[in-house]
């Protein structure tokens, strides 16, 4: 370990995300879940916990291929053992199966897929989590009670079917046992009803594993599934969706963090204030029925959103 001072920046910001985000108090057993990529941010809140007086256990695991791909099995059975989880790591493991079943153990797991040091002091970890919590609170309301969803871009058009689906807040901060998301954080999403998708989308923000868009990507989408890529990163998007279940429209969600900036990663740009963003694959840990092993966000940047033919997003500003 490279052994961080204690009045070290990064341990200090670190330090402040685990007592206003997570909660953390004193005696609390704490578990770093990191990779080989990450391991230095890693290492900054393994050093805060212990300096909060935590039991910190810092886990380094091997970098995932995918996001939404699992942990080894250790990692997961300890997580699940956890007062306080943060992940760290390369790709997400914010969709899979070992993040669910240790918040339905009564863990609070915070998840940062690709997360920077850079993001430590700008953007949307710099946010007012009351003001982010308050507008992701609403979105999920209105998602919640919606029963179809239209979202318009640049000519394209898609609608999707949210009957009897419940809106996840992911609010940034996770204070009850159970409570779990990303940090940064600052969106509302949720499972659309499989098969129900009809249309398609015009990405211009980024794409999950790909990068910052250098060019619009358009995603034709029939009966929920992905069926044609063109424009920008088109290739290799296709491949990350190489089966029937990744290609399944997974997620709607909406960013609700004004601080939010265009990084190229998905984990603080599907936070944006008025993006909105399907992603693919895996839905089954948070009200869908499909499992995948991968999980590929799809950012838009100023879009038209309508809930139930109400506007709630026009031209990427709130109209709530």
């Amino acid at each position: 370990m490279r052994g961080y001072s204690r009045d070290s920046s990064l341990v200090e910001t670190c330090e402040n995300i685990l007592t206003k985000c997570m909660g953390l108090s004193q005696g609390e057993y704490t578990l770093i879940v990191t990779d080989t990529e990450k391991e230095d941010i890693g290492e900054a809140l393994f050093a805060a916990a212990q300096f909060l007086g935590s039991d910190a256990v810092m886990m380094v695991m091997k970098p995932r291929r995918l996001n939404g791909e699992e942990p080894p099995p250790a990692v997961a059975a300890a997580m699940a053992a956890a007062n306080v989880v943060i992940c760290p790591t390369a790709k997400s493991l914010t969709h899979t199966q070992a993040r669910r079943a240790a918040a339905g153990r009564g863990s609070r797991v915070a998840t940062m897929p690709g997360i920077t040091r850079d993001m430590f002091s700008e953007g949307a970890l710099t946010a007012d989590y009351r003001c982010v919590r308050e507008l992701t609170a609403r979105v999920t309301d209105l998602l919640t009670r919606a029963h179809s969803a239209r979202l318009s871009y640049m000519n394209r058009s898609l609608t999707i079917s949210l009957e009897g689906r419940e809106a996840i807040a992911s609010t940034g901060t996770f204070l009850k046992p159970g409570d779990s998301g990303n940090l940064p954080s600052g969106e509302a999403y949720i499972a659309p009803v499989e098969g129900s998708a009809e249309g398609s989308i015009h990405v211009d923000g980024s794409v999950a594993g790909l990068g910052k868009a250098d060019q619009p990507l358009i995603v034709d989408i029939r009966r929920g599934l992905a069926v044609g890529f063109s424009g920008w990163g088109s290739s290799e998007l296709e491949q990350l969706l190489s089966t029937v279940e990744a290609r399944n429209v997974a997620e709607l969600g909406v960013g609700t963090n004004d601080k939010a900036r265009l990084t190229g990663i998905v984990l603080e740009d599907e936070k944006i204030h008025g993006t909105v963003h399907v992603a693919f694959g895996d839905n089954s840990t948070f009200g869908g029925t499909v499992r995948a092993g991968v999980h590929i966000d799809c950012v838009m940047l100023k879009p038209d959103l309508y809930l139930d033919n109400v506007p709630v997003i026009r031209g990427g500003e709130f109209v709530i």
